[in-house]
């Protein structure tokens, strides 16, 4: 069931954003997958199978991002998902996505509390997807409320799915606006 045409690997390493250079510079990785989606052209009332066929390209995916971005899954501060359906899609073929690459993401990583954000819509060949990411143990440290933007020239086509998955080794470079630090998590609730 499962298609895949292309994946596609992206990592940033900030360095400053205006302020002082960082001691460490933060890393922003992204994973995008083109899959061709089974569903386009026509609805479909049960569409969960495909969800459960995802798993293993969850893992597969969380897995090349991880190593991009250094191997090391203690180094992994925050992250988030999302999907852009093709033109022929619906927004509800790119909800599959929470399930295996949330999952995957969390498994891979060990302590991951926070729910994972997501991001789905549809879109034409060679839109972006600007996912959101947040601390992966506490949703409300607030240094960590960002985004990496996803996009591949040639995807998704009408009939395919865009699956992304973002992590990062940081929050935003110069923080400052307040609110729960990642110091400062304390319930342990993916929460605060």
């Amino acid at each position: 069931m499962i298609e895949v045409r292309k994946i596609v690997v992206t990592v940033e390493e900030v360095r400053h954003d205006g302020g002082p250079v960082l001691s460490l510079p933060i890393l922003k990785g992204a994973v995008a997958c083109l899959v061709k989606n089974p569903f386009a052209g026509r609805y479909e009332a049960e569409i969960t199978p495909m969800m459960e066929a995802l798993k293993p390209l969850g893992v597969e995916c969380a897995r090349k991002l991880l190593d991009a971005l250094g191997g090391d899954p203690g180094r992994i501060e925050a992250y988030g998902k999302g999907s852009l359906v093709g033109a022929s899609g619906e927004l509800e073929h790119g909800a599959l996505w929470h399930v295996p690459g949330g999952y995957a993401m969390r498994e891979l990583l060990g302590q991951a509390l926070a729910i994972v954000p997501s991001m789905t819509k549809v879109g034409p060949m060679g839109a972006s997807l600007d996912v959101p990411i947040h601390h992966k143990d506490a949703a409300y440290v607030r240094s960590h409320f960002d985004g990496v933007t996803v996009a591949v020239a040639d995807g998704p086509r009408a009939d395919e799915i865009l699956f992304a998955l973002a992590m990062t080794t940081g929050g935003r470079p110069h923080a400052r606006v307040g609110g729960l630090t990642k110091d400062a998590i304390g319930k342990w609730d993916g929460q605060r």
